[in-house]
């Protein structure tokens, strides 16, 4: 990361704002020593917040607004609001001030705030939603998570070609393997829109990366690095998957809590359970990037504390050091040279 990195940060989004994002930006702070953070909000309700944040001094600038986005305010009412600090943050962007931007805010007023203000590269349609999320094999990549309910074999296309480039730049995978999540693996499975971009993928140039169809139980197999899919199927897969690791969760506390052998049991696994724990940490999968815009632009979960929040400033700050946008250009521009060409491209990088 280059000592010029900046991210601005909308200070007042998110249900525990803004008392866990400055927080979080000073367990961020630590970690990431060169970075610097443009910091919008209410004057007086953050000041107080930034005296008493060590690793934050001198690394940070304070931005007064007289406006937040509510998390029920509809996206239509959040644009007309000028002042407020998801705007604002949104705004140093374009304006070249910040390479990057996270909120914690209402995620349907950041998508339309960044849609209009940033405008989506070069290239793609649609800007996707992707996030990372646990498997048997390690960390895989997920998208779209919610952005687009109705959408082409394009932009499926697309959203493979951003995942893949996420999965290189976040998980450091060299050539990810990614995959078309489908109700069935076989060539035939699901409609035209999915045998269209398959097609598509399979003779691209990141051909030899492309695994095929993948079920929904792939995503917990790890059967591939990269889960490509529409937003409205992906919403369903990842409340879906959250919803079962609560499940898990509940249960194993009921379970040793059963009785004293239950108990003893419990005191036996402590160690394996922590790091089970550990592993399926939601904090630790915090921070969705809306993918396709001329910017950083990444989400965090609403309802986040501080070491969440921390960890989607560190989403952001990888993609700024890692210039993830111009990757996706590159990765468009090669699958078009392929599918204009007679012959497939081989791209030995991935």
């Amino acid at each position: 990361m280059s000592q010029s990195s900046k991210l601005a940060v909308d200070a007042m989004g998110g249900d525990h704002a803004p008392e866990a994002v400055i927080a979080g930006l000073d367990i961020a702070a630590e970690r990431q020593p060169r970075a610097f953070f443009l910091i919008f909000g209410d004057e007086a309700r953050l000041a107080p917040l930034l005296a008493t944040a060590k690793h934050l001094a001198g690394r940070h600038e304070l931005r007064p607004c007289t406006e937040a986005v509510t998390g029920d305010m509809k996206p239509t009412v959040a644009l007309r609001l000028r002042d407020s600090s998801m705007r604002r943050a949104i705004d140093a962007v374009l304006a070249g001030e910040a390479q990057g931007v996270v909120s914690a805010g209402n995620t349907g007023a950041l998508l339309a705030l960044s849609k209009i203000v940033l405008k989506t590269l070069k290239g793609i349609d649609r800007p996707a939603m992707a996030a990372t999320a646990p498997s048997v094999r390690g960390d895989v990549v997920m998208l779209d998570l919610g952005l687009n309910v109705v959408y082409d074999a394009r932009n499926l296309v697309e959203f493979a070609l951003m995942g893949m480039i996420f999965a290189r730049i976040v998980l450091g995978l060299p050539a990810p393997s990614y995959g078309l999540l489908n109700i069935g693996s076989e060539e035939g499975k699901g409609d035209d829109t999915l045998r269209t971009a398959a097609a598509t993928l399979r003779d691209g140039p990141f051909g030899a990366q492309f695994y095929g169809f993948v079920e929904g139980h792939d995503i917990a197999a790890g059967t591939v690095d990269v889960v490509v899919t529409d937003g409205f199927t992906g919403n369903v897969a990842l409340k879906t998957g959250e919803g079962a690791l609560k499940l898990v969760g509940d249960l194993l506390r009921r379970v040793f809590k059963a009785g004293p052998f239950a108990k003893m049991g419990y005191v036996l696994a402590r160690g394996a359970l922590k790091r089970l724990k550990e592993t399926l940490d939601p904090r630790r999968y915090n921070g969705a990037v809306l993918l396709g815009l001329n910017g950083v632009v990444v989400k965090s979960h609403g309802g986040t504390d501080a070491l969440g929040f921390a960890h989607a400033v560190d989403v952001a700050l990888d993609m700024v050091a890692h210039d993830f946008n111009s990757h996706i250009a590159d990765a468009l521009a090669a699958m078009d040279r392929a599918i204009l060409s007679d012959e497939p491209v081989n791209n030995k990088n991935g």
